[in-house]
């Protein structure tokens, strides 16, 4: 469903991606772990065409990313994305936030929009939380409230960037339960997270990059419980403390 091949990316001299080649098949959840500033938010950036990339090529569903083409309005509502700092509009309600992109990207009937953005909330655990705003919300409910934005573009796949790094840690878990139950319904997702015992559990694959590059790749268990590569080893053993 989305594939990247000897992708590259820089930033002036900086060489942030340095040919990253990778697929996700449809129904996956990939778990995307390194060091800070190893490109992992930088991948899902270009798979989303928030960023271009200078060289490869990455493809959804056979249509290449490019964000100067028309097709890139096409992309972004297939795939949706959850950002680290929420992004709310704090003007607007929960539910006015979680239906503005089928309002307003997807021309939807107003009435549709309402009906499945109540739903959503609904799944999240927020439904009373609708007519609140955003500063009224904890950071862990105005992230649930963001993941609910996603699903109301009705996404083939959604990209989580690191979802729960600027949560308190009492606030992580309901955040992480809503993210599972999108992997047990079948919801394709790549998501960059610290969260090695989500990644453990729910992931299908596990890529583990640092400094550009993939160092290694597999079936989440065997990555993060015995992994091969020695810098794969030394992160888990020295930051994560799994090893």
């Amino acid at each position: 469903m989305i594939a990247l091949t000897d992708v590259h990316k820089s930033f002036g001299e900086n060489e942030v991606l340095k040919g990253i080649s990778a697929s996700v098949h449809k129904g996956e959840v990939v778990c995307i772990v390194g060091p800070s500033g190893s490109g992992k938010s930088t991948i899902l950036r270009c798979i989303n065409g928030l960023e271009s990339y200078d060289r490869g090529e990455i493809s959804v569903e056979g249509l290449k990313v490019d964000r100067d083409a028309p097709s890139i309005v096409a992309i972004r509502t297939q795939v949706s994305m959850v950002f680290q700092r929420f992004n709310l509009f704090p003007h607007r309600t929960v539910l006015e936030n979680v239906v503005e992109g089928p309002l307003y990207v997807k021309k939807e009937p107003r009435a549709v929009a309402l009906e499945r953005g109540r739903a959503l909330l609904a799944e999240v655990g927020l439904a009373e939380k609708a007519d609140a705003h955003p500063p009224q919300l904890s950071g862990g409910q105005q992230q649930r409230v963001a993941i609910a934005r996603a699903l109301a573009m009705q996404p083939k796949a959604i990209l989580f960037d690191e979802p729960t790094s600027a949560l308190d840690p009492e606030l992580v878990g309901d955040v992480l339960g809503v993210m599972r139950k999108l992997a047990d319904d079948g919801m394709t997702m790549v998501v960059v997270t610290h969260e090695m015992g989500f990644a453990r559990d729910v992931a299908d694959r596990v890529l583990f990059i640092d400094d550009g590059v993939i160092v290694e790749q597999g079936q989440a268990k065997a990555v993060l419980n015995q992994p091969q590569h020695p810098r794969t080893q030394d992160f888990l053993r020295r930051v994560l403390h799994l090893l």
